[in-house]
């Protein structure tokens, strides 16, 4: 019976094809304008790494001075924290991984005299980093734990940049100056995006969405060598001269993370956060006493604003849009089923009941729901193009999925038939006898 309907329906599309084009071009243009703006939120709130991202989690505390307390207050200038006490939590043995890292940049002299200085931008981390974020790697690997302790000079680079320098063989063993310190190659990344990246929320590089990290250097040896922080920092009060006065005052500079063996140790980890800054506040810092906080990946990202209120709104005014478009095509459809009361009137006395009737323009509209995904599923691809190439700070999220292109089908389908519910209602109201009296 279903195929019998379809067949049906395609053949009343094709009475009146203008009537019928007007009403997918109405649908598949709201549906374009709705899943494209649908899509970009999508990529921006997406899990970057659903799998793992309720175990790593962000510390906040804050070791701001008393006088500018304002409690309740949201400083995302205060997302960062000191040096003592990124050490301090390193040295704490909580979670099963920890990190601290904060950005750097220099000029790499390249292997060849010939070429130029290559200016890089990137972090200095602490090996875990690589393991916490399964960082991939196409050439070597991350430097030890030993390393960390003894600030070795290793390097990773990202495989753009470890070309540039080295060209595309293994440099892995290789050696460079960065500043005034030789660094050895120990691993080349592959080609590594998370979108958003919730790595490096702060301070990134190219931006939440765009951009890459291209060295990455031992925390240990980046304190070592005072490779200038290239980050945004926080000091309540002017720290002492020189880097090593950044590293005793009170200024926040350095991002944190810890990965948990599971998401229930997170009350665990809160709890050993409130006992270290009970026990600084009695060593006179920590003034405030405010309640730390912790973030997962999802929270951290939500808590520094990745994805704004302008970019849901736009949303809720695309399907506002859609909403116009699905009443548009209801009056399409009242028009088109109101033609045919003379065919519904026929049915009727030949013995077709309300219920077949309704299943019949039903499975109609749904038809119309088809071609109008398809056709704005083409409009969808087209505007996302164009999106990319309007906006760089887009380019990285303006791309469909296949949850996206199936919410594509779904919503086509949806509106047209629940723009088609009131006119196939109408359809069934049709009273046979006066139909035929009319013939």
């Amino acid at each position: 019976m279903l195929r019998y309907y379809l067949t049906l329906g395609v053949r009343s599309l094709r009475r009146n094809p203008v009537l019928t084009g007007l009403m997918i071009l109405t649908l598949a243009v709201g549906v374009a304008a709705s899943i494209s703006t649908l899509t970009i939120l999508h990529v921006m709130s997406g899990d970057p790494i659903p799998h793992k991202s309720a175990r790593l989690i962000v510390p906040l505390l804050d070791n701001g001075p008393l006088k500018t307390y304002e409690p309740g207050k949201k400083d995302l200038n205060d997302a960062q924290m000191s040096y003592r006490d990124a050490m301090n939590l390193l040295a704490s043995g909580q979670g099963v991984r920890r990190t601290a890292l904060y950005d750097i940049f220099g000029s790499i002299e390249p292997a060849r005299p010939d070429l130029p200085v290559i200016d890089v931008q990137g972090i200095a981390a602490t090996s875990d980093y690589f393991t916490m974020f399964e960082v991939p790697f196409r050439f070597g690997g991350p430097w030890t734990a030993a390393d960390d302790k003894a600030a070795t000079r290793a390097a990773v680079l990202s495989r753009r940049k470890a070309e540039a320098i080295f060209g595309k063989d293994d440099p892995v063993g290789r050696r460079f100056r960065l500043g005034k310190q030789d660094y050895t190659v120990a691993g080349v990344l592959d080609e590594w995006n998370p979108v958003p990246r919730y790595t490096h929320l702060i301070n990134g590089s190219g931006g939440t969405f765009r951009g890459e990290d291209e060295i990455f250097i031992p925390f240990s040896a980046a304190v070592a060598t005072e490779q200038a922080n290239n980050g945004s920092m926080n000091c309540p009060d002017d720290p002492g001269p020189g880097f090593q006065g950044i590293l005793a005052a009170e200024c926040t500079w350095i991002q944190f993370w810890f990965e948990l063996g599971s998401s229930r140790d997170r009350a665990a980890l809160k709890d050993y956060l409130d006992g270290y800054t009970r026990e600084q506040h009695r060593l006179g810092r920590f003034e405030r006493q405010a309640p730390n906080r912790t973030f997962d990946v999802m929270e951290w990202m939500d808590y520094l604003e990745v994805v704004h209120n302008d970019n849901r709104l736009a949303v809720w005014l695309a399907f506002g849009f859609l909403l116009l478009c699905m009443v548009n095509t209801m009056g399409l459809l009242l028009a088109k089923f109101s033609a045919r009361a003379s065919e519904i009137g026929v049915r009727r006395a030949l013995g077709a009941s309300r219920g077949a009737i309704f299943r019949q323009f039903l499975i109609e509209t749904g038809v119309i729901g088809l071609a109008g995904g398809g056709l704005g599923l083409l409009l969808s691809f087209l505007s996302l193009w164009l999106i990319r190439l309007q906006s760089r700070d887009l380019s990285a999220v303006a791309h469909m999925d296949w949850e996206m292109l199936g919410t594509t089908f779904a919503i086509a389908v949806g509106a047209s038939v629940c723009a088609g519910l009131l006119p196939t209602w109408r359809a069934c109201q049709i009273t046979p006898a006066l139909q035929l009296k009319s013939q």
